[in-house]
């Protein structure tokens, strides 16, 4: 072994003295089960900077998932004219299949006609029994179903309502009164959006005061509604677009990050390749050391050993050493007049430098900038 080699041991050896800590890093590892293997006790590992450097980003998902939680907030409607719902067995429905006679027709006109005047006496149930017998006789007659759906609404049934509806819309599907009375129903089943389409459509078909009425009603919650939601589909894409993002932020990363070599010293070996390294470290938002030494160099031997040591201590920064003979442009470029000498670099700007083999210093400032 050359005399240059055993001094850089010698340096090595020193080093590990003082901070026996970096016998647990990677790089390292072969030497420690050496020692071991001789009987030798290791002191127990230092990991002050790995701990810090886990707890940051730690903080950083935790902050990365509030920042994407959203919860919806409740929306504010007038509910007054929203019912209990009935939940008694459904009237009994007409047969479709039954062939209706004249005689049934005029039957059931004439029950309908008992029922109008049960429903002036404010008679309601009566009415309804009027209608059940008038579509038992003439079960293919909307107009019947939604008379019984619009007593069912006065009786604040809106469930019986909406049966009535529904069969009548089935029979015709132009049915004025049929969407008129579901939508009323909807309406006090706190079915604004629904309720108020029913109404729209009952009023294009054929308007009246009424229907106008339940409208101005409807409408400001069905409204109120639609906004609620455009806003949180808004939000969730915005969400899932920022989730997109991300990965693809965390992919480029990683990629990035695969070229820095974490906890190792990067060794350079042409100007280009020095550039390349410093861009990459930029991208990430990491702390780049540029160490310039040279093979004459006694302190950089000493220095050498110190600085692979901080890389696995450091491994979010980006340790790089240039040979100043071996890649001269880059050491023109720094304006190199003395080694070793230390450029910290972050975001693209020289923030600090080190002079000289002052290992204090030298860790210090990586510490202050690293974080």
């Amino acid at each position: 072994m050359d005399s240059e080699k055993i001094e850089e041991l010698k340096g090595f050896v020193q080093h590990c003295k003082q901070n026996p800590s970096v016998l647990h890093t990677p790089p390292f590892s072969f030497f420690k089960l050496f020692l071991q293997s001789m009987g030798a006790q290791i002191p127990p590992s230092e990991n002050s900077g790995r701990d810090n450097e886990k707890n940051q980003d730690t903080k950083q998902f935790q902050s990365e998932t509030l920042d994407e939680e959203i919860v919806e907030s409740d929306v504010e409607l007038d509910n007054s004219y929203i019912v209990e719902p009935d939940n008694d067995p459904p009237e009994k429905m007409g047969d479709p299949s039954v062939e209706v006679t004249e005689e049934n027709q005029e039957a059931a006109q004439l029950s309908k006609a008992k029922a109008n005047e049960a429903i002036s006496d404010g008679n309601f149930i009566e009415a309804i029994d009027h209608l059940t017998e008038a579509i038992t006789l003439n079960p293919k007659s909307a107009i019947l179903y939604a008379s019984r759906a619009s007593v069912f609404i006065k009786l604040k049934k809106p469930n019986a309502a909406i049966r009535d509806a529904d069969a009548a819309l089935q029979i015709n599907a132009d049915s004025a009164k049929g969407y008129k009375a579901r939508g009323m129903a909807r309406a006090m089943l706190g079915l604004w959006e629904e309720a108020s389409r029913d109404l729209h459509v009952a009023s294009n078909l054929d308007f009246d005061e009424e229907i106008g009425s339940m409208l101005k009603k409807v409408e400001p919650n069905a409204k109120k509604i639609e906004e609620h939601r455009r806003k949180y589909e808004r939000m969730r894409k915005e969400k899932a677009s920022r989730k997109i993002e991300l990965e693809k932020k965390k992919r480029q990363d990683a990629e990035t990050a695969s070229i820095l070599k974490d906890g190792e010293v990067i060794g350079i070996h042409s100007a280009s390749e020095l550039k390349i390294k410093l861009n990459a470290a930029s991208k990430i938002s990491r702390l780049a050391i540029l160490y310039f030494t040279a093979t004459w160099c006694g302190p950089c031997r000493v220095i050498s050993p110190v600085f692979s040591t901080l890389a696995a201590k450091y491994p979010k920064a980006v340790f790089l050493k240039v040979d100043i003979d071996e890649v001269k442009d880059a050491a023109a470029e720094w304006n190199i007049s003395s080694v070793p000498c230390f450029f910290f670099v972050k975001n693209g700007k020289e923030v600090d430098t080190v002079v000289g083999a002052d290992k204090t210093s030298l860790e210090k400032k990586i510490a202050q900038h690293a974080g």
